[in-house]
């Protein structure tokens, strides 16, 4: 695997159109408009979901390149020392390099803070974003692979990806070690199709049990399966700070908290009942 197209779909002065801008912006609004549908299924106003984007977004993407710079990223001038050198870089998002940890985490915070602002009950909205963003992770993910970014280590396996010198972090940028053939771990490509699973999952389980389904219970659905695959996944990253001496990282730390957190809520809310949803008060 190589990707076909230059990162830089063209240049005017100082401005440069991305890939993986836009795709980041695909799939920003596909999410936004299954969250959108969902809110009206739900009975709720559309036009707070478009409203709300605006406050979530800005403060989810600014949590989401902090956890990756100071948080994912390699220790040492590769990483997060290259950072601290260059402050400038971190506002760079356009170039890659985010987290959606960080994001989840401001995201969530600013979408409380806005329905308390609009005196809206947040899980109907919560669950409806947390419905789109699975989706919006798996096309988002394809930036990744077009900045030859979020890989693996080396493999034989036939879906091995290609990366140039110049997008390699070491020891794999040594050609005497590590050639030209060198072969990588397509991790952009793992987690794509995992969350494209997962968005069809929890779609077809929103739809199936609609009734017995409670406010919130789709964002918990999303807290199992998302960072259940991430769990696995972080295991092959080469881009990540780990523990000294292990193979677990921060990230192992938080997907673990998630997945029993998720369980735990959705047979707390369910134990011993299948009544239908009563109103939140």
């Amino acid at each position: 695997m190589y990707p076909p197209v230059d990162p830089i779909i063209f240049e005017i002065g100082p401005f440069a159109l991305r890939w993986y801008g836009l795709l980041m912006l695909a799939a920003i609004l596909t999410a936004a408009q299954i969250a959108s549908h969902e809110v009206a299924r739900k009975g709720e106003n559309p036009d707070n979901l478009w409203d709300m984007l605006f406050w979530v977004l800005i403060p989810g993407f600014i949590g989401a390149r902090l956890y990756y710079v100071f948080i994912q990223s390699p220790r040492g001038d590769a990483g997060l020392g290259y950072y601290l050198q260059n402050p400038g870089e971190i506002l760079k998002v356009w170039g890659g390099g985010i987290h959606i940890f960080g994001g989840f985490i401001f995201g969530t915070i600013a979408l409380w803070l806005f329905a308390r602002i609009r005196k809206l009950d947040p899980l109907p909205y919560l669950d409806a974003i947390c419905l789109g963003l699975p989706l919006a992770q798996a096309i988002g993910r394809w930036g990744n692979f077009i900045n030859q970014e979020l890989y693996g280590p080396p493999t034989t396996l036939p879906w091995g990806l290609r990366i140039d010198r110049a997008h390699r972090i070491p020891p794999y940028n040594d050609l005497s070690t590590y050639p030209d053939s060198t072969r990588f771990h397509p991790l952009f490509l793992y987690e794509s199709l995992w969350n494209f699973i997962g968005f069809g999952i929890i779609f077809w389980l929103s739809r199936r049990f609609d009734k017995q389904l409670k406010d919130g219970d789709i964002a918990l659905m999303y807290l199992i399966w998302y960072p259940l695959g991430r769990f696995f996944i972080e295991f092959l990253r080469t881009d990540s700070w780990f523990f000294p001496g292990t193979p677990f990282n921060v990230v192992h730390i938080l997907t673990a908290i998630a997945v029993l957190a998720g369980t735990a809520g959705l047979y707390w809310r369910h134990r011993g009942t299948s009544s239908p949803q009563t109103p939140l008060s």
